[in-house]
């Protein structure tokens, strides 16, 4: 079975809706995390990690939009509008990582006004290691340096936005 990841908010290759756009920065979306869900995980997964990663911002490294960890391997979903500040909707367990917004939780696309429209890789890692010692101060960047050696298949889409 293929490791794939999918969204009923989202589609690979095409714009991503205002809803789901960032609400500062200049942008005017909603901030809605969107719905995701995987399936296919190869065997010896024991838990999952999300990241959300815009290679074309002026930056020299991009910018992380989204990180999770620690989700637990029974999941295949996350729920629309399950990153919130006060409520959180993700699956029991999981660690939402500081972005480069500077606070942990879903940041939605708003590159600079004037920019070509940025490319926005949803991506699903499954992982050997049942956690990861992370949480919501931990910057996205340290995250990836964790998945480089913890994750054996992932499955990614990409979405694009411009203003």
């Amino acid at each position: 079975m293929t490791f794939t990841l999918a969204s009923n908010s989202l589609s690979d290759g095409a714009e991503c809706p205002m809803k789901h756009v960032f609400s500062s920065f200049g942008c005017t979306g909603g901030n809605v995390s969107p719905e995701l869900h995987w399936s296919g995980a190869p065997e010896g997964t024991k838990s999952f990690a999300l990241t959300v990663y815009d290679p074309d911002a002026p930056t020299g490294s991009g910018w992380w939009h989204w990180t999770v960890v620690n989700i637990p391997a029974s999941a295949t979903s996350i729920p629309e509008g399950a990153s919130h500040p006060v409520k959180s909707g993700l699956p029991a367990g999981s660690v939402e990582a500081r972005t480069d917004f500077g606070s942990a939780g879903y940041g939605g696309p708003c590159p600079p006004e004037g920019d070509a429209p940025h490319h926005y890789i949803f991506t699903i890692h499954a992982l050997k290691e049942p956690s990861l010692p992370l949480n919501g101060d931990t910057p996205s960047a340290q995250v990836g340096y964790y998945l480089h050696f913890a994750t054996i298949a992932k499955a990614s889409f990409t979405v694009t936005y411009g203003k």
